[in-house]
């Protein structure tokens, strides 16, 4: 078996002594190619060079941004699932989601321990993607505050701040305060066949639960999202003080999905539409991409081989 291991050496956890062992360890199994990525986009150039050469297997030592990336490059030409590599995820970044919701250990070193195993007993899964406009995303997307609250924390990483539960929950305070969507809630939803749904402030698009861990804690507006079905999205009307602290409440307390009139919710949705009167900030799997006015999303059933 040929892979490619794609190791980003800025991720939060990644080191050269972890690397180095995840190396020696694969190279028992698989004959095996190492790259470094050097600039944001590498990962997908790499993923996608991978898949021309025919490779078996693409590992990624990184966080969830490199596993985007190389999701994207596997996937690019509209390869399938049936000719692509399939996909190893080795955790190496602050919060690596979509390798804890495939189940796979926090710890680098037991997770190559499960990806060995895997190989070995050729256990691989198949799991649904999302798409935002023409791009694929493993486990959520967002526009407006969601993704505004990521636009300021890679900011405040950028001058050397950790990205803490801290700084997520300080930068979220901020954000909800300076927020033009508070006061003007713009965002339309559009689901085929459907009445579109106007004036609504913030869209959290889901693809598998949890939507993202506050340290231990897993945290989902969409608990009934999983990798087998479509998308589920909750978006909220108004961001008022009173609501929203309700909504973060329930959000933390965990125990059942949020609610209240502030809410609208949708679960296993093949295909929709995000318009916005303004560009409003837009992320992919914790990634900020930039403003949009408009998104199409849709999901896309059995997009990806996944060895766990």
């Amino acid at each position: 078996m040929r892979a490619l291991l794609i190791v980003n050496p800025k991720a939060t956890t990644t080191s050269e002594r972890a690397r180095d062992i995840l190396v020696r360890a694969l190279r028992s199994a698989v004959d095996l190619v190492v790259e470094n990525t050097s600039r944001r986009g590498h990962a997908a150039e790499l993923g996608a060079s991978a898949a021309a050469d025919g490779m078996d297997l693409v590992v990624t030592l990184g966080g969830d941004g490199t596993v985007n990336e190389v999701v994207n490059g596997l996937l690019a030409d509209g390869r399938t699932a049936d000719v692509a590599p399939a996909l190893a995820v080795v955790p190496g970044g602050s919060t690596n989601v979509f390798a804890r919701a495939l189940g796979l250990p926090m710890d680098w070193a037991d997770g190559t321990g499960v990806i060995l195993e895997a190989l070995r007993d050729k256990r691989f899964r198949r799991v649904s993607l999302g798409r935002a406009n023409g791009r694929y995303f493993t486990f959520c997307a967002g526009v407006g505050l969601d993704a505004a609250v990521i636009r300021r924390v890679e900011e405040a990483r950028k001058r050397g701040v950790s990205a803490t539960p801290a700084l997520y929950l300080r930068s979220t305070a901020a954000e909800f305060y300076s927020a033009d969507g508070r006061r003007h809630p713009d965002l339309t939803l559009q689901i085929p066949g459907r009445r579109a749904r106007t004036g609504l402030a913030m869209a959290i698009v889901q693809n598998t639960s949890p939507w993202t861990y506050l340290g231990g804690r897993a945290v989902s507006p969409n608990p009934k999202a999983t990798f087998d079905t479509g998308l589920d999205v909750l978006l909220l009307k108004h961001l008022t003080v009173a609501g929203t602290i309700r909504t973060a409440s329930q959000l933390l307390a965990g125990r059942a999905a949020p609610h209240g009139k502030q809410i609208v919710a949708h679960h296993d949705l093949e295909k929709f539409w995000l318009r916005s009167a303004r560009p409003q900030a837009f992320q992919l799997d914790g990634d900020y991409l930039g403003e949009c006015d408009e998104v199409e999303l849709d999901s896309v059933p059995n997009a990806l081989r996944v060895a766990c």
